[in-house]
């Protein structure tokens, strides 16, 4: 058990996120729903908090109604190894409402924020090349789903 875990404020849609989010990686799962009692302040027997792991790290989502919603101020980031892994996540995220942002970001249904990361592309940017390391970002900067061969050849000049 992680001392500590990402807490995620959703407006009645904590169990359908988290449903989604764990059919998305491999080692994750719900692994705890809690209802709302007499007392409130939800209505009794809805979801209050929704427990759950994605790739091994745990999450808590809350049913805390309207009052705060998601900034791309937090993101979860996911590092692909692949552009078959990048399409894919890509595709399953922004459906159903999601938006492409800028520099392998979106945002999924939810609103709640994504950076979608080739992990050459962190390698790329962190060498000790700086010159190659600007061409990297140059290109990183122009694309919304990240393109991992057009960041090579940008790391080759």
């Amino acid at each position: 058990m992680q001392k500590i875990a990402t807490f995620l404020w959703f407006d009645g849609q904590a169990e359908e996120a988290a449903t989604f989010y764990t059919s998305l990686f491999p080692d994750s799962r719900i692994t705890r729903v809690a209802r709302y009692g007499e007392a409130g302040p939800g209505a009794a027997g809805s979801v209050m908090t929704v427990d759950f792991e994605l790739a091994g790290r745990e999450y808590t989502a809350l049913n805390g109604g309207p009052e705060f919603t998601f900034t791309e101020a937090i993101s979860l980031q996911v590092e692909c190894d692949d552009q078959d892994e990048i399409d894919e996540l890509w595709a399953k995220l922004t459906a159903d409402g999601g938006q492409e942002g800028p520099c392998g970001w979106l945002k999924d249904r939810f609103g709640l924020s994504w950076q979608i990361t080739p992990r050459v592309l962190l390698d790329l940017v962190a060498g000790e090349d700086r010159a190659k390391a600007d061409r990297v970002m140059a290109a990183m900067l122009r694309m919304h789903k990240l393109d991992i061969q057009p960041l090579l050849d940008a790391a080759r000049g």
